[in-house]
C-alpha cells in the first residue's frame, strides 16, 4: 500500500474525525502517501493540514450524492501511482467509495470501514451488497459488532468472517506528556471532556453538584458543542445554585493540558457508546474516572479497579461517586495506577498500529 485516503465527513473534530486524523499521522510518518477528504469544514480541515495532510472536498450528503462520487473519482486518478487504500467511517460514504473505485478505472483500490456507533446493520439487497465489496470491516468494540448483527438471525453472518475486525481505539500521544502526577495545589478538580450535547449525562452531572455541596471540589466542562445547549446548562446551573463550583471550557479541542491539572475524570453518558475516546483519555493519562456501563465500557474498564462505574442517569450515585473520588487521594492514586497499566498493556497506540497494519495488508492479499 502506498496511498491512505480517509473520508472524513462532518463539521467538527468529533471522536470519528479525531480516530482518523491520528491514523493519517501515523501512516504520514511512515512514509505513505496520506489524503483525506472532508466536507470542508474548517475545524477540521485546519486539523489535518496542520499536520500536512492533503485535504481535498466533497459534500457527502448520501448514498446518491453524485457529486461526492465523480469528485472522489477524480481524486483517485490523481494520487500517485501504487496500491490505494480508502478508509471510511460511515457505511454510506463506503458506497460513495465503491462507485468512485468503478469510475477511477484504476487497479488496486482497496475499502476499509470502521463502524464507530452502536446501531443495527442495514438487511436489504443495497446494504448487503455493500458489505460484501468492503474489504475490511472494523468495530470499535465488542458491543458494536453484536449490535451490528442483530439484524440478522441468530447464526447468520452479514459480513464474512475473515473481513470482520474488532479492533479497541486508542490514542496518537506523546509518551513524555503521560507520566501526570496530581497537581500538588489547588482545589480537587473534575474533568468532563467531550461533547457538550444531550444524551452525554451533563444534566445529570450538574444535578450531582447540588448533593455535593460541602465536598470541596471543582468541575471543568470541557468541548465543543451547541452554544445554545450549553446555553441551557448554565441556565441550570444557576438555577440549582452550582455555577460558582463549575469552569467552563466549551471551545476546548485538546484537553492535554486540562488532563494534567485534574485529579479524575467524569464521562456521564446517558447513550449507549460504541467506545469512549474520553475514557481512554483518562487511563492514558494515569487518572482515575466515573463512568456509566451501558456501552462498550465494560470491555476495557473494570469497575472499582481501574473506574467507578454508575447507572446512567442515577443522579445520587454519580454525586457519591464523585464524594467518593474527591475525599479519597489513596483510591485516586491506586485507581489512576491501575488504568495506566491496562492502557499499556492491551490499548496503547503501539499496540492499535500492529493491528491496524495487518488489517490493512490483509485487504492486499
Amino acid at each position: 500500500m502506498q496511498n491512505l485516503l480517509h473520508i472524513v465527513p462532518g463539521n467538527r473534530m468529533a471522536g470519528a474525525q479525531t480516530y482518523a486524523l491520528d491514523i493519517c499521522r501515523h501512516y504520514k510518518e511512515k512514509g505513505l502517501n496520506v489524503f483525506a477528504l472532508t466536507t470542508g469544514a474548517h475545524a477540521v480541515d485546519s486539523r489535518f493540514k496542520a499536520n500536512d495532510i492533503e485535504v481535498g472536498h466533497a459534500p457527502f450528503t448520501g448514498m446518491l450524492d453524485f457529486t461526492s462520487i465523480f469528485r472522489m473519482a477524480r481524486f483517485l486518478r490523481r494520487l500517485p501511482p501504487g496500491d490505494t487504500l480508502i478508509h471510511v467511517h460511515r457505511y454510506r460514504d463506503a458506497y460513495t467509495a465503491i462507485l468512485a473505485r468503478f469510475l477511477a478505472q484504476r487497479e488496486g483500490i482497496k475499502i476499509a470501514a470502521t463502524r464507530h456507533a452502536v446501531r443495527k446493520g442495514r438487511d436489504s439487497k443495497i446494504f448487503r451488497h455493500l458489505y460484501n465489496n468492503i474489504d475490511a470491516h472494523i468495530f470499535v468494540s465488542k458491543l458494536a459488532y453484536e449490535r451490528f448483527c442483530h439484524s440478522w438471525e441468530a447464526g447468520l453472518k452479514p459480513i464474512p468472517e475473515g473481513k470482520v475486525h474488532v479492533l479497541h481505539n486508542s490514542l496518537y500521544l506523546n509518551p513524555e506528556s503521560l507520566d501526570v502526577s496530581e497537581p500538588e495545589r489547588g482545589p480537587v478538580t473534575a474533568l468532563y471532556f467531550g461533547q457538550v450535547a444531550e444524551r452525554k449525562g451533563l444534566e445529570n452531572l450538574i444535578d450531582a453538584l447540588m448533593a455535593m455541596r460541602n465536598v470541596k471540589m471543582r468541575l471543568v466542562i470541557a468541548g465543543t458543542g451547541n452554544p445554545d445547549f450549553t446555553d441551557r446548562l448554565r441556565k441550570r446551573a444557576m438555577i440549582r445554585e452550582v455555577m460558582d463550583a463549575i469552569d467552563w471550557n466549551t471551545g476546548c479541542e485538546d484537553p492535554s493540558e486540562l488532563i494534567a491539572r485534574t485529579h479524575f475524570g467524569v464521562v456521564p453518558s446517558v447513550e449507549s457508546e460504541a467506545f469512549g475516546l474520553s475514557n481512554l483519555r483518562y487511563m492514558a493519562y494515569g487518572k482515575p474516572q466515573i463512568c456509566t456501563a451501558n456501552g462498550a465500557q465494560t470491555e476495557y474498564l473494570r469497575d472499582g479497579e481501574t473506574a467507578l462505574m454508575v447507572r446512567p442517569g442515577d443522579t445520587a450515585t454519580l454525586a457519591e461517586a464523585m464524594t467518593r473520588l474527591a475525599t479519597s487521594p489513596d483510591l485516586r492514586r491506586e485507581m489512576g495506577e491501575r488504568a495506566k497499566r491496562e492502557f499499556e498493556k492491551a490499548l496503547s497506540w503501539q499496540e492499535f498500529t500492529k493491528k491496524l497494519d495487518a488489517i490493512y495488508e490483509g485487504c492486499f492479499r
